[in-house]
């Protein structure tokens, strides 16, 4: 008998699912996008809390300049009474980035709501700035925490391609300038074992800097010790590595608040006051 006599496979009893196979298990799609919302505060006495008013007012000038000319502000938040602090926490929020500064003093920094307007708290700092990123997070970044190591003649097991890198991270650290495009190297796509990435980590140490910014997922930021270069991971919201770079750069652009995210923070910091005034 020839196949064109055979039944076609994939069809009849058995071939497709049943009652018994309806209660199938499924990945988990991805989830969790943060988006902005406003978040309209309660005031009963304006009068009382025009400090905090006055200063989301500054803030919103202050996002529009620096939107246009890329001027930085810094406003001090130390003078305001308890229930103005509240009401600029409340109004604020929390953002997507957030930021651990090493150093005197340790820094803790905290975008708000309102992409481009920085909560800097530490020991003796207390305010909020207002620019792509706080600007110890740029003069700090580099600073070691875990000192960079000079390599051996001596290869470790299992280190096969991590030289190579270096060097070219190295390369690209000494002659990159402000005006250039970040240089990546993309370790997804790259060949590499477990031995090659301890290895790099340990030759280019640890910075001051470390940046959380969570989004569609988590992008973790750490600068080296080595200037300009940053390891930059992306985590989807499993928390599975899905992109693991090197960028040399003065601060990866994941992490800057663009000249049109300051313009719609100034815009909407302008219809809060609106809103609660």
């Amino acid at each position: 008998m020839t196949s064109f006599h055979m039944p076609p496979t994939g069809f009849g009893p058995g071939s497709q699912p049943g009652d018994e196979d309806a209660d199938l298990a499924f990945m988990a799609l991805p989830s969790g996008m943060r988006t902005y919302s406003a978040h309209l505060p309660e005031i009963e006495d304006a009068v009382g809390l025009a400090p905090a008013l006055g200063l989301l007012e500054q803030f919103a000038e202050a996002c529009g300049a620096c939107a246009s000319s890329g001027q930085t502000a810094s406003f001090d938040l130390s003078t305001l009474d308890e229930d103005n602090r509240r009401l600029m926490a409340e109004t604020l929020g929390q953002g997507e980035v957030s930021m651990r500064l090493r150093g005197v003093p340790a820094l803790m920094v905290q975008e708000s709501v309102f992409a481009g307007v920085w909560s800097v708290a530490g020991a003796g700092a207390d305010r909020v700035e207002v620019g792509p990123v706080p600007s110890a997070a740029l003069t700090r970044a580099f600073a070691p925490h875990r000192q960079a190591l000079t390599p051996s003649g001596r290869r470790p097991q299992g280190v096969v391609n991590a030289p190579a890198l270096l060097a070219e991270l190295v390369e690209k650290s000494g002659t990159w300038r402000p005006d250039q495009e970040p240089h990546v190297v993309n370790l997804t796509l790259l060949p590499h074992t477990e031995e090659d990435l301890a290895w790099l980590d340990r030759m280019l140490g640890e910075g001051a800097v470390t940046i959380l910014s969570r989004g569609y997922g988590n992008c973790r930021i750490t600068a080296t010790a080595l200037p300009q270069v940053w390891r930059v991971q992306f985590f989807n919201s499993m928390d599975s590595l899905i992109l693991d770079t090197f960028e040399v750069t003065a601060m990866p652009q994941v992490a800057l608040a663009a000249p049109e995210d300051l313009e719609d923070s100034a815009a909407r910091i302008l219809e809060v006051l609106e809103a609660i005034r």
